[in-house]
């Protein structure tokens, strides 16, 4: 038995220690280090969780090639059950390169690879009937997994009483809201942050986001946005939440990292209040390293934070 089986993507991260500037074209620039880490919001959720002592599976798929094997073998070092992590032969296995710039956003140059085919049959009624909370990471970014096939995994989820998790991806524009439509109505908790949330809807203002999500169906609408916070929705919450500050040196995972501390409160029976509280500490902690996962704080460590660190809330 499970606390929470992560579903979605895992992806292999090349990152660079944070450099001045983007180099110009032809020069050649030194960054301190060159992480190779494990990266993909189904593989960062789970070791987040396994960090805080949450028994967790991963399912996802990865290729038949040296960067499979390595997120397998981080993942379970990390303490991540991988026994449904997929092998496609015959696709590489997914890769990000992340470029760090001190003082900007992050930038991403992806490959899906073995990702590309993942449909949501790799997950079964028997997987859905083992573990308390089902999240599924990077909507949008597996062409495979349709709005049927998601629909009726959410379904499947909501007969056996597991609470849902979902969280996506945005590749670029397009019709994101037809999907979303489908599977929302069947969706606990929907937590897009406010970038994603303003390039399927149209609104930059996170409450109206959060109001367009809530008519589409989810139960609780979080929209996670940085440095401001997070906004709710549900039929009893309304409210905007504070941040915990932190020295930032690379923003890689901070979501996941949220993601992973709000389902942490949902298995501790917590209020959602309570459950954002955790999250952004979680999300706050991962800011600290490079790497989607390495500044994350462990249980102790997180129970040491909020003990002596609280949020602040505004109702809206």
């Amino acid at each position: 038995m499970l606390d929470c089986l992560c579903v979605g993507i895992a992806v292999a991260d090349h990152i660079c220690v944070p450099i001045d500037r983007l180099p110009r074209s032809g020069e050649l620039l030194l960054t301190e280090r060159l992480n190779l880490t494990l990266g993909g919001h189904a593989a960062n959720v789970s070791v987040d969780l396994a960090k805080l002592g949450v028994k967790v599976g991963i399912t996802a798929r990865v290729g038949n090639d040296l960067f499979g094997e390595f997120l397998r073998q981080e993942l379970t070092r990390a303490g991540v059950h991988t026994v449904n992590l997929v092998e496609t032969p015959d696709k590489d296995t997914s890769g990000t390169l992340i470029i760090n710039v001190k003082g900007d956003d992050r930038r991403f140059i992806h490959t899906i690879g073995a990702n590309g085919e993942f449909d949501g049959r790799e997950v079964t009624t028997e997987m859905l009937q083992a573990t308390r909370v089902l999240y599924v990471g990077a909507l949008f970014a597996l062409p495979k997994l349709t709005a049927s096939a998601l629909k009726e995994l959410l379904q499947q989820a909501r007969a056996v009483g597991v609470p849902t998790v979902l969280d996506v991806v945005i590749p670029g524009p397009g019709d994101y809201l037809t999907t979303l439509r489908e599977v929302l109505p069947w969706t606990d908790v929907f937590m897009p942050n406010t970038d994603e949330a303003a390039q399927i809807t149209g609104e930059t203002d996170p409450l109206a986001q959060a109001e367009v999500f809530r008519r589409l169906g989810a139960s609780t609408v979080v929209i996670t946005c940085g440095g401001d916070g997070a906004v709710v929705l549900s039929e009893t919450n309304r409210f905007r939440s504070g941040v915990f500050r932190m020295e930032y040196i690379d923003g890689t995972g901070s979501g996941d990292a949220f993601g992973a501390g709000f389902i942490q409160g949902m298995l501790q029976g917590a209020d959602v209040r309570r459950c954002v509280e955790i999250g952004s500490a979680l999300g706050a902690s991962a800011v600290r390293r490079s790497g989607a996962t390495a500044g994350v704080f462990t249980r102790p460590e997180l129970e040491a934070f909020l003990q002596s660190n609280r949020m602040e809330f505004q109702p809206i």
